[in-house]
């Protein structure tokens, strides 16, 4: 095996590619890197909370909102990662060694500040994983319910296997003069 020549080599599980020490203005800027990416995280928790609600007072335009919000969060949040990839470079880590990573990257560079934020960091990713569970669930239920409550209202059958679309038989859902439900009516 042909082997290249590296001026600091990198070992399997090493994440520094430097043994150069670090600069502490890099430090502080991975700092605000994780703390930017925690505040977005948290904002992102908080629109989910409001999904979340809006999902119980069946306030549709609030769960657009809901959407809106979080596709636009997402965007954000993607751009800070990609800002936080390009510090790792800087402070002579690879370009995605992750937030778990980084006392082992850094080594004697890691600071109390830095790992404040990175557990910060950690947690908020841990609620915003928590809590986007509890509404997965709670999506489910209502799109079921509402499946329901549609079939009771046109006369469906109770089990959509049992008639729909592709059915040879007409059902609430393939009559020619079935009932169109529309939030924009």
């Amino acid at each position: 095996m042909m082997q290249t020549y590296q001026e600091h080599p990198v070992q399997e599980g090493n994440f520094r590619t430097s043994t150069a020490p670090v600069s502490p203005a890099a430090l502080e800027a991975l700092c605000d890197a994780l703390l930017s990416e925690r505040k977005l995280i948290d904002d992102l928790t908080d629109v989910v909370l409001r999904q979340r609600s809006a999902v119980a007072t069946d306030d549709l335009q609030a769960v657009d909102d809901s959407v809106f919000a979080t596709h636009r969060l997402l965007l954000t949040l993607g751009e800070a990662r990609k800002r936080r990839r390009s510090i790792n470079a800087m402070v002579g880590c690879k370009e995605e060694t992750g937030v778990k990573h980084l006392e082992d990257a850094l080594g004697k560079w890691m600071t109390p500040r830095l790992r404040q934020a990175r557990e910060e960091l950690q947690i908020a990713a841990g609620r915003l994983s928590r809590e986007i569970g509890i509404n997965r669930r709670i999506l489910r239920e209502a799109i079921s319910n509402s499946d329901s409550f549609v079939r009771a209202v046109v006369g469906a059958p109770t089990d959509a296997s049992q008639q729909g679309y592709g059915s040879a038989t007409p059902s609430a859902y393939t009559r020619s003069d079935a009932i169109a439900f529309s939030r924009t009516a």
